[in-house]
Formats: structure tokens, C-alpha cells, sequence
């Protein structure tokens, strides 16, 4: 696996600089007040700081972890791996006194308007390097990570919504697929059409074709997985959260003609099956566009890293536009929690988790994309990037999909609460029993006053 040591020496040739007033001292050393023999005073143990997460995240956070101790002696980083309802473990931890030194993001912006989590606006900005104009990416980093103008967190990387698709298929039927370059983007209707005549029934019939058997279907044209609407709102115009008053935007008329168009994609154009097909297929997407069951299957980028020995030639592209090009765009942030007794070697942890060389780690899979901009140099990528994982074209989405078209999304405080009248509504559209306008503007109000008392 291929490592960036350029970046890692860079940013290790900095570290004794880093992070202001408190982690200079943290670096400075002790002060000569012994005389000359005098015993000299016991060594100090090691701090030893929790690093707490979710499961699932893989041998290269042990070995950054690993590396992150050699570079800072002294310090000893423990992985808290949190399996289960993560949310609710960290809450029993912070409220019985004892939570984590550092902890990946849940409910971000709850935590920091609640002052769960310390802020590091001062130690970012006097950081020699992660404190740079153009280190991140921006304006997308300083959106998800600033709660009232100051920062709670870091962002661990960025993933986003794009196609996979199955090359040969589309060879064998003639079409020309679709691209990773946001100048050669789809339109939806473009991407319906396409959808249209890939999917194809046993006696050969496509939707719209007298005869066509919805019952069945050999190949599907695509599938989207329903919560993946929020890309489409944000290219239709719209919005999921508004970005100043946090509220809910699923009553406008740009959500609702959105998510009605993608409901519309079972219940009209018949080119994607409805859940209990879908469920009754049991495959992952994988599987789907290997088997020859999908054409397009519309999934995160993390899922790249599942690729790898995939026997069918795979493809990938951007999202269709409604109106505009737009996809989401999240991933964990990386925070030091309130209580912890060692601010100073926990932003040095911090800060390593958002080096290059980190970053990296996650990259070659195929697992994350960038969010600093060191990191999308065409010399950058001659590193990280590789045919064999990314596919022909794919630096197209780190290089501009996310950085051009990208769009934060994290929940609002009251976010969990009002989801609750949010998604039944949003099922009630997906199996036809309402449309997109009776069950969004019934929703909606209730959902945005649960938001307004949070």
C-alpha cells in the first residue's frame, strides 16, 4: 500500500510549532530548578488519551495510531472501538464523568451548541499548518465544522454520492455512459431515458413497451437508495436543513418536485424496483451490477473500497442534474470532548488525524476522499489514486465534484426527534400512498417546530 511520505515528514517538521499558546507549552521543556545533584525528579508516565468510534474503521487507524505515538513520545493513543448505539454509550460516558479524551462526531452541532466538545478555533488558527488559507478544502470545511463562527471539530475526510455502473453492459447495448467530468453531466431526463432502456423484462420489453412485465424484470436500469434524495433536492434548487435557520425545507416547492421525482422513478417510469423487490433480490450493490441485475446503481464513494475484485468492468460517474450539479457531502469529524484532563496532547492527537499523511492511509482503499486541497495535486494523486481501485476518470470527482459541486449536510439540534415526522412521510411518498406535496407539507411544520424548541 502506498504511503505519503513527503506529506508526513512536512507536517511532523512542523509539530513542535503547533497549535498556539497551550500546545507550545505542552512542548516547552521543564524548567532547570534543580541543583547540581540534586535527584533528579521520577519520569513522568506516559498520558494515555481514548480515542473513541465506531467499528468498521480498519487496520489503517491502528497503524496511524501507531505512528502518532512514535512521533510523540510520551503520549499513548487507545482506539475505544464503540459498537451498538455509539450515540448513547458516549452520552452515558460524558454524563457519568468519564468521557472519551477524543471521539469521533455524533450530533455534531448538538454537542457543540451544548458545550460538549472544546473549541479549537485559537489552536486551528496559530497552527502553522493546518491553520493555512488553503489547507482544506473550502468553503465546505469551515461549513461543517463551525458551530457560531468557531470550530468544535475537524472533518476526518469527505464522501459524497456519484454512480457506478456496469461498462459492459453499456457497450454491448450502444449507449454511451455516463461521465465523471461535471462538464459532461446528465440531465435527469437524459438519466431516465438511459434507465429506460436498460431495464429490460424476460421477453425482452422495456417500460412504456405494450406488454412490459413489471413482475419480470431480468435487468433493472438503476437504484437509488431513498435516503440518497438529499443530492437531488440540493440539485433541483433546493435544500434538506436551511443553512441560517436550520429548518426544514422539505415544504418548498424545489424539495417536493425532487423527492417526487425520485419516487417516481418505481412508480412511474418503472425503471427501479420498489423496496420488496429490492429486498427480495438480497444482493448488495456489488453483486447487482456484477450479476448483470442493475445497469447504474447510485452509492457513496466510501464503497469504492468493496470494488476491488469486482470480475465485471466498473464505472463510475457524477449524479444526473435536476437543475444544477449538487451532491452531499459528510463524514465523521474528529473532536476533543469536554472533561478531558489532557487538552494539549489531545489536540496534537487532533491534529495528526488531520495530516496528509493520515488521510492518505484511508485514500488508496478507495474508503475516503479528500478534504485538503494538498491531497487533489495531480502529484498528490499519482500517489493515492490507482486504476485498479478509482477507476478510469475518477479524479474527477476529487478534483471537482466535491470541491465545485459539494454540499455539507449534518443535522440541526432536534435533529433526531424531528426526523420522526420527516421520514414516514417520506415512506408514505416512496410506496405511492401520498404524493410528495400531501405528505411534505403536512410534515414539514410539525417537523420544523420540533426544530425551533430544540
Amino acid at each position: 500500500m502506498r504511503r505519503m511520505r513527503v506529506s508526513r515528514r512536512e507536517f511532523l517538521s512542523v509539530a513542535g510549532a503547533a497549535g498556539g499558546a497551550a500546545v507550545l507549552a505542552a512542548c516547552a521543556p521543564a524548567p532547570a530548578g534543580t541543583d547540581e545533584g540534586q535527584a533528579a525528579a521520577p519520569a513522568m508516565e506516559d498520558v494515555e488519551l481514548q480515542l473513541a468510534g465506531w467499528p468498521g474503521q480498519g487496520p489503517e487507524l491502528i497503524e496511524g495510531l501507531e505512528t502518532f505515538e512514535e512521533e510523540n513520545p510520551g503520549i499513548k493513543a487507545t482506539w475505544l472501538e464503540t459498537p451498538g448505539d455509539y450515540r448513547a454509550k458516549l452520552l452515558s460516558m460524558i454524563a457519568a464523568g468519564t468521557p472519551p479524551d477524543t471521539a469521533f462526531s455524533t450530533d455534531y452541532y448538538t454537542f457543540a451548541r451544548d458545550g460538549l466538545l472544546i473549541d479549537i478555533t485559537d489552536m486551528l488558527m496559530a497552527d502553522p499548518l493546518l491553520g493555512a488559507e488553503d489547507y482544506f478544502i473550502q468553503p465546505q470545511e469551515e461549513e461543517r465544522c463551525t458551530w457560531e463562527g468557531r470550530w468544535y471539530g475537524i472533518g476526518s475526510c469527505w464522501v459524497c454520492h456519484h454512480i457506478y455502473y456496469n461498462r459492459a453492459i453499456f457497450e454491448e447495448e450502444g449507449i454511451d455512459p455516463p461521465s465523471n467530468d461535471p462538464d459532461e453531466i446528465w440531465t435527469w431526463d437524459h438519466f431516465v431515458d438511459v434507465a429506460r432502456q436498460m431495464t429490460v423484462d424476460a421477453n425482452g420489453n422495456h417500460p412504456g413497451d405494450s406488454g412490459f412485465d413489471i413482475e419480470n424484470v431480468e435487468r433493472w436500469g438503476m437504484n437509488i437508495p431513498y435516503w440518497m434524495h438529499w443530492s437531488f433536492v440540493l440539485s433541483n434548487g433546493g435544500y434538506v436543513w436551511h443553512p441560517e435557520t436550520r429548518l426544514y425545507g422539505y415544504d418548498q416547492p424545489e424539495a417536493i418536485e425532487a423527492v417526487q421525482k425520485v419516487a417516481d422513478l418505481v412508480l412511474v417510469d418503472q425503471v427501479m424496483p420498489n423496496s420488496a423487490t429490492f429486498e427480495a433480490i438480497g444482493m448488495g450493490f456489488v453483486q447487482l451490477l456484477e450479476t448483470r441485475t442493475m445497469a447504474m446503481v447510485i452509492e457513496g464513494s466510501w464503497s469504492m473500497a468493496y470494488t476491488h475484485d469486482m470480475q465485471e468492468p466498473l464505472g463510475t460517474a457524477v449524479l444526473p442534474k435536476m437543475k444544477v450539479p449538487a451532491t452531499w457531502l459528510s463524514a465523521h469529524l474528529h473532536t476533543i470532548m469536554q472533561g478531558t484532563k489532557h487538552v494539549d496532547e489531545s489536540w496534537k492527537l487532533v491534529r495528526f488525524l488531520s495530516s496528509p499523511y493520515y488521510q492518505e492511509l484511508f485514500l488508496v482503499s478507495g474508503l475516503w476522499l479528500p478534504s485538503q486541497r494538498a491531497l487533489i495535486t495531480e502529484d498528490a494523486m499519482d500517489r493515492w489514486m490507482s486504476l485498479e481501485v478509482h477507476r478510469e476518470g475518477y479524479r474527477n470527482i476529487a478534483t471537482k465534484w466535491v470541491p465545485d459541486y459539494g454540499h455539507p449536510m449534518y443535522g440541526p439540534p432536534g435533529e433526531g426527534e424531528a426526523s420522526g415526522f420527516i421520514w414516514p412521510a417520506l415512506d408514505a411518498v416512496w410506496i405511492g400512498d401520498k404524493t410528495a406535496e400531501e405528505a411534505l407539507l403536512e410534515a414539514t411544520p410539525k417537523a420544523n417546530e420540533v426544530l425551533e424548541n430544540a
